[in-house]
């Protein structure tokens, strides 16, 4: 492990982190994203995420671990990359105009990579400790900042936090509009090959099932299967250590196959 990243081992972003059963949240965090209007008008507009649902998502979940498990000057790299890609990412949808680099946007993709970390934790690992979840609060707002995202648009806790995903949706700001069922419908029904075709559609559903129940609705989606994460807790000590550990993935080819 490097000893010269942003976070050291013991961090509560490493040891969240490291659990890779959250990587199962992918589905979950971009139709979250998508669920602001602005931000699925960048993703129908400016990515092929009906040839490739999976790239854009493998390309944040690369340069997200990388940040938390890498090196400061590899996490630096994951950095500009990110922000040099938002700086293309603009139009107009509807009459409003919109780019990746708005910190308003910013904060809200950001804040389903904190919402789907904890809650993805929480349900298959075990709950977080109020202090540990603060903690990794106020680390993961350290990834925002090596992104982009401005420090100032944060909310100060995690109950702040809590409060502006809340007031977000219940506004109408975060709302599921035809941008975002088109992504949800890509991402839900993949275009793999037919082997993988069930498996993945199914998986996907579980994990994007722990919506927020507002978006779940508007998505269409049932909650997951009762007890699903209560076996996935119980089961999760039995995976070897290789395949449970998410820093034992080697970060350079996770970002290769990112394109990254």
């Amino acid at each position: 492990m490097p000893v010269d990243g942003y976070f050291d081992d013991d961090s509560a972003i490493r040891r969240v982190g490291r659990e890779s059963v959250l990587m199962l949240g992918g589905p979950r965090a971009l139709l979250m994203q998508a669920a602001h209007p602005l931000v699925a008008a960048g993703i129908v507009d400016h990515s092929r995420y009906r040839e490739d649902p999976w790239r854009r998502l493998a390309r944040t979940m690369a340069a997200l671990y990388t940040i938390v498990f890498g090196t400061r000057a590899e996490a630096d790299r994951m950095g500009a990359i990110t922000r040099a890609a938002h700086e293309r990412v603009h139009g107009v949808r509807e009459g409003r105009r919109y780019s990746a680099a708005d910190p308003d946007l910013m904060l809200w993709v950001h804040s389903t990579l904190v919402d789907t970390g904890l809650t993805l934790y929480g349900l298959c690992v075990r709950p977080l400790e109020a202090a540990a979840a603060e903690e990794f609060y106020a680390q993961m707002q350290v990834v925002a900042h090596v992104f982009g995202v401005p420090d100032e648009v944060h909310p100060r806790t995690l109950a702040d936090f809590r409060r502006y995903q809340r007031e977000a949706v219940e506004s109408g700001t975060v709302r599921v509009g035809e941008d975002a069922r088109a992504v949800a419908a890509t991402v839900l029904s993949p275009p793999v090959p037919l082997a993988l075709r069930l498996p993945l559609a199914t998986l996907a559903r579980q994990t994007a099932g722990l919506l927020p129940p507002v978006l779940r609705d508007q998505y269409g989606l049932r909650a997951p299967l009762p007890g699903a994460a209560f076996s996935t807790r119980r089961l999760l000590p039995l995976v070897p250590s290789p395949l449970r550990r998410t820093e034992r993935l080697p970060l350079r080819l996770l970002a290769a196959v990112a394109g990254l």
